[in-house]
């Protein structure tokens, strides 16, 4: 729990860090972030299943 509250404490600070410079967000749109966030974490998952599979 203390790395999900750490990494959104940082997260928050890099936001309002880059905005009050003005510089674009490091990071892709809305949705298309989310989605490859969620396509990391599934591929991490299905990889020991498909690991079995072959062996």
């Amino acid at each position: 729990m203390n790395v999900i509250l750490l990494s959104l404490v940082t997260g928050l600070i890099v936001g309002i860090l880059f905005t009050a410079l003005k510089l674009p967000l490091p990071a892709p749109n809305a949705l298309a972030g989310v989605m490859g966030i969620a396509g990391i974490y599934l591929g991490s998952v299905l990889w020991p299943h498909i690991q079995k599979l072959f062996s």
